[in-house]
């Protein structure tokens, strides 16, 4: 089973440019919004709490984060319970609502993405690996803890197998 050094350098092989990193801070969460908008519907209110697809697939989602870094896992976990709130939030509006912050969030966080792979001159990861999908919030997270100052270690491990970020277009000669 890969660890988080795995998952992640694999998936910042693809993300070394950083206007490819920055669109990312956008791009993914509002991918993760809207799957989680879109996957709130069908749902029911039980005990307090909206009971949908997203509902589990964030459980699951958790889990793997859980198991592959404790810190990271809590704080996806607390990013997902936000996701989870506005989902429910827009699932019981009308059709129309639901759909359009669903689809229009989907479709912009996309744009976002394409944009910085023009820049990457590379595919996202996702197409060569399925598992990109789930890794992509993930390394968010930890490229804004590396931004912090935090997670030195997990940072010079990913930058040992896939080399630093670069800050500007390499001079070929």
């Amino acid at each position: 089973m890969k660890n988080l050094v795995d998952h992640l350098s694999q998936y910042a092989a693809y993300h070394r440019d950083w206007r490819n990193i920055v669109t990312h801070f956008l791009g993914i969460p509002l991918i993760v919004l809207a799957v989680t908008i879109l996957l709130s519907r069908p749902g029911v209110l039980a005990y307090g709490l909206w009971l949908s697809p997203a509902l589990l697939v964030a459980v699951a989602s958790v889990r793997f984060y859980l198991r592959l870094d404790r810190p990271l896992g809590v704080l996806m976990s607390v990013l997902l319970l936000l996701c989870l709130w506005s989902g429910a939030s827009l699932a019981q509006q009308s059709t129309s609502v639901w759909l359009a912050w669903g689809v229009g969030l989907f479709v912009t966080g996309w744009i976002i993405q394409f944009i910085g792979h023009y820049y990457e001159g590379r595919k996202p990861a996702f197409i060569d690996d399925v598992t990109g999908l789930i890794i992509g919030p993930l390394f968010v997270v930890a490229e804004l803890a590396f931004l912090l100052g935090m997670r030195k270690e997990l940072q010079q491990a990913i930058e040992k197998r896939v080399g630093p970020v670069r800050k500007r277009k390499p001079v070929t000669g």
